[in-house]
């Protein structure tokens, strides 16, 4: 007999997200991914000035501000054919690499690695080999006995007062749990240390965009850091090297912790290589562009079809016809009137809500498409697409996670084990590890270019008259991120955001064909289908990230949601 999950609401993420899946034999027969909020800030941006489009668009997610406003100012720039001063590149580059560090280590310790770390395990583990395993996997100078014992003591403080926080409801004991307690131990100590620096990524997004989250330094046509070397309120040097300092101890850690960290794990689950699939198209873009036409970039993009790396097409420049004519969404799952499938500068946002029903509609998510194809986004297929493409930095690190991984598993691995639940984890770490190099090498580019005397960080522009249609495009810490604008005499027309989320928790099209998650989830084993923990691990391996505000709890510590499990 078939059994029946609701997940609902998923936790640890940002938005809220109902997962049903259909459980028969111990695994995963069928699956439905639903976004559970409306959005609507398409609706908001009609008739405004363009020029104002980047505040208002991120407000689409708590989380995810700084990469809304990106892709907003190239939308508009794209559209009005401005070309932007090196200097504007270089400080909008280091900003969407220090806040892409700073997301991909809360992800993975602070937002799934629960999922495989047994935190109470940790209290049985012995300092001193804890402290030896981190010390066979990198020279971290905080892997030390003292250290864990140290934070093996302020766990134990944790559960002697109940006070374990948002340790409180995990699936501790779960019989999918299975690293050992000095494993266990090292991680949550890592835990505790990647609140620091993710903190320092962080600031660096402050100190260039005078807040965060929500920047305030863009502008369409360049940004609005002041630079002048001689002047204490303006971008100068020692907020240059203060920020090369902060860049320089992040990477350390990202490198010495996070990358091996994941590697080990991954090695001791070595089950889950095999599961969480799903699609195999990639979708990614190249970013961090190193000319003012965006027609040279630090990260490739490209097009991957079932798997193949050599089906690799590329995605060249920020003007690319292949990315701009090939996106459509489709609504004959979603929330919305109509059952069309369209282009973004196309669509209209008019939403029309009934219940959920598996056989129709069931999401506020879109189901977007590339050629026809569901595409997967994220680290991954930039990841994939670095490696096809003989990308150096990422080549390197992506061989150093799979032969860490296979000495510690005594098996050889290769990229083929990417397409998983734990390659996602070990894709996000090769990008974090491949971005804390290219963050200072733009930082670099910046103070070289400032020091030649160059100072321009703006073009001046005027609207032309009629319509005019453009799209930008970001590969974001989730993936692929792209918003298309109409323009008509000065005002926004149509505007549409085609978001990583969208692109990997959408629901089915109007061919059937299943989402990344909803894929991804099927072949899954279920050990316990009042605690289905490995749903959990397959759907937090895409850091999912839907819109505001999951609350779990209210501050009495009372249960506001539940797990439904139907037979």
């Amino acid at each position: 007999m078939s059994t029946r999950i609701t997940v609902d609401p998923i936790t640890r993420i940002e938005g809220h997200l109902r997962i049903d899946v259909e459980v028969d034999g111990g695994r995963v027969k069928n699956s439905w991914s639903s976004g559970q909020m409306y959005r609507g800030i398409e609706t908001i941006l009609q008739g405004r000035d363009p020029r104002d489009a980047w505040i208002f668009t991120q407000r689409l997610c708590g989380v995810c501000t700084t990469v809304h406003a990106i892709a907003s100012v190239r939308a508009v720039e794209n559209a009005l054919g401005i070309e932007i001063p090196i200097n504007a590149q270089y400080i909008r580059n280091v900003i969407v690499a220090a806040h892409a560090l700073h997301d991909h280590m809360v992800h993975f310790y602070h937002l799934s690695a629960l999922d495989w770390v047994d935190v109470t395990s940790a209290l049985k583990a012995d300092p001193a080999k804890a402290s030896a395993l981190g010390e066979s996997l990198s020279p971290w100078p905080h892997n030390s006995k003292r250290e864990m014992e140290a934070v093996k003591d302020k766990l134990a403080s944790f559960v002697a007062g109940g006070q374990l926080g948002i340790f409180t409801n995990g699936y501790w004991g779960h019989p999918a749990m299975k690293l050992p307690p000095e494993v266990n131990l090292l991680a949550v100590a890592h835990y505790l240390q990647a609140l620091e620096y993710q903190f320092k990524a962080n600031k660096v997004v402050a100190i260039l965009g005078s807040k965060t989250p929500n920047i305030q330094n863009l502008a369409v046509g360049g940004v609005a850091n002041a630079i002048n070397l001689d002047n204490q309120a303006t971008l100068n040097m020692e907020k240059l090297f203060m920020m090369k300092d902060l860049l320089d101890e992040v990477a350390a850690f990202v490198q010495q912790v996070y990358l091996p960290d994941v590697a080990a794990i991954g090695a001791m689950y070595p089950e889950w290589l095999g599961y969480g699939g799903g699609v195999t198209n990639y979708l990614s873009v190249p970013d961090l562009p190193l000319d003012t036409k965006g027609t040279q970039f630090d990260l490739p993009g490209g097009t991957i079809v079932d798997g193949n790396l050599a089906t690799l097409k590329q995605i060249t420049s920020f003007r690319d016809p292949y990315f701009k004519d090939n996106v459509t969404e489709s609504i004959a799952h979603a929330w919305y009137d109509g059952e069309w499938d369209k282009h973004p500068w196309d669509e209209e946002t008019v939403p029309r809500y009934t219940d959920f029903d598996g056989d129709k509609k069931y999401s506020w998510v879109k189901a977007p498409r590339f050629e026809g194809r569901p595409m997967q986004v994220g680290p991954l297929a930039q990841v994939l697409v670095g490696y096809a493409t003989g990308h150096p930095i990422v080549k390197k690190y992506a061989d150093q996670v799979l032969n860490t991984a296979s000495a510690i598993a005594k098996v050889k691995l290769t990229p083929a084990v990417l397409h998983s639940t734990l390659g996602r984890h070990a894709a996000r770490a090769i990008r974090c590890a491949t971005l804390s190099e290219l963050a200072l090498k733009h930082l670099q580019l910046l103070i070289d270019n400032v020091g030649k005397g160059d100072v321009a960080i703006f073009t001046p522009w005027t609207y032309p008259a009629g319509e005019q249609r453009g799209f930008g495009f970001h590969e974001a810490p989730r993936g692929t991120l792209s918003h298309w604008v109409v323009i008509r005499d000065g005002k926004i027309a149509n505007y549409q955001a085609v978001v990583p989320s969208t692109w990997n928790a959408g629901p089915r099209d109007e061919k059937g064909q299943k989402g990344p998650y909803e894929a991804s989830l099927v072949g899954n084993p279920i050990a316990d289908t009042a605690k289905p923990l490995e749903v959990l691990r397959t759907v937090h391996s895409f850091d999912p990230c839907l819109a505001c505000a999951i609350h779990t709890l209210d501050v009495e510590g009372n249960e506001l949601s539940k797990i439904r499990t139907l037979t």
